[in-house]
C-alpha cells in the first residue's frame, strides 16, 4: 500500500485518460464498482474520465486515485502514471 506523503506526490491533474483506466483495471475495478464505491460518482463520469472527453472535478479525481491506490504499490501506479 501507498502512504498519503506519496499519494501526494502526484498531481491528479496530470494523470492521462489512459493512466486513469489503467490504474481502475490494475486496482481491480469496473467502472460500475466504482459508482457504488464513490458517491455522487456514475459510470459514465469514469467513462468520459477514461476517454478524455471530459474531466471531473478535482475532489472527484481525488477521491478515485484515493480508491485506486488503496489497492496498487506506490511502483504500480508511478509506472502506471508515468508511462501512459
Amino acid at each position: 500500500m501507498e502512504s498519503s506523503e506519496e499519494s501526494a506526490a502526484i498531481d491528479v491533474g496530470e494523470i492521462s485518460p489512459d493512466a486513469w483506466r489503467l490504474l481502475r483495471t490494475a486496482a481491480g475495478y469496473e467502472q460500475r464498482t466504482v459508482e457504488k464505491e464513490v458517491d455522487d460518482l456514475m459510470q459514465a463520469h469514469i467513462s468520459m474520465l477514461e476517454n478524455g472527453s471530459r474531466g471531473l472535478s478535482a475532489s472527484r479525481r481525488h477521491a478515485l486515485f484515493e480508491l485506486y491506490s488503496a489497492e496498487l504499490s506506490a511502483d504500480q501506479i508511478e509506472a502506471l502514471v508515468t508511462h501512459f
